[in-house]
């Protein structure tokens, strides 16, 4: 691992320090990157030791809230990515902001910044992730019709892959507390979960035993 492993846009956030400082930082940030799925806690201390060497450095600070959001630190990681939006103008750690909101028991606070005019700014990718916070936000407030409202905008019906796979699972939720189970279970089930059907159906055969859903008769 090299400071030249860094991405090019990264590194250039650098250069106001001195090239041994850059070149710490730099493989501090490389490291918090690679570790952040596997070992989440171990990213956010290498985040914390890039903020101790150059803490007023936008680069930085975002590894330092994105470790923090990791890990569970969600009043840390959003005052962190408050401050990357106050240094840079950058409003694209929007979804991960509201994300946080929720996290802290705040979703009203969520929804609020999704309607920030800066939303309407974040690339496709941002707006399907504010929208499936959003979608978990409503959920939070016991409003599923509202989440089904967030999953229904055109940007995100045009999710793709694994993506999509993150949306249905948040519809399903959604429609579950709707109490449409079947529904819920079938999306589930075309994204790899829920393979066995636990569903009853409410109508009886003849003999008035309970049949599942598959057509199999309820114990």
């Amino acid at each position: 691992m090299t400071p030249g492993d860094l991405d090019r846009a990264a590194r250039s956030r650098l250069r106001t320090l001195s090239k041994e400082n850059a070149d710490g930082v730099a493989r501090h940030l490389v490291m918090a990157g690679r570790l952040l799925d596997e070992n989440p806690e171990l990213a956010y201390e290498h985040a914390q030791a890039a903020v101790r060497r150059a803490g007023r450095v936008d680069v930085v600070r975002e590894a330092a809230g994105l470790t923090a959001y990791h890990t569970g630190r969600y009043a840390e990681a959003l005052r962190e990515l408050r401050t990357v939006r106050r240094l840079n103008g950058s409003s694209e750690h929007l979804p991960v902001m509201a994300d946080c909101e929720r996290g802290l028991g705040r979703p009203e606070r969520a929804i609020a910044l999704s309607r920030e005019p800066e939303a309407a700014e974040l690339d496709e990718a941002g707006q399907i992730e504010l929208a499936m916070v959003v979608a978990g936000a409503r959920l939070d407030m016991s409003e599923p019709d509202g989440a089904l409202v967030a999953l229904d905008a055109p940007v995100v019906r045009r999710a793709k892959g694994e993506v999509a796979e993150r949306v249905a699972l948040v519809r399903a939720d959604a429609l579950e507390a709707l109490g449409r189970v079947g529904e819920a279970h079938g999306l589930r089930v075309s994204v790899g979960l829920d393979d066995e059907l636990v569903v009853v159906d409410l109508e009886e055969d003849e003999g008035g035993e309970g049949r599942l859903d598959d057509g199999t008769v309820a114990e």
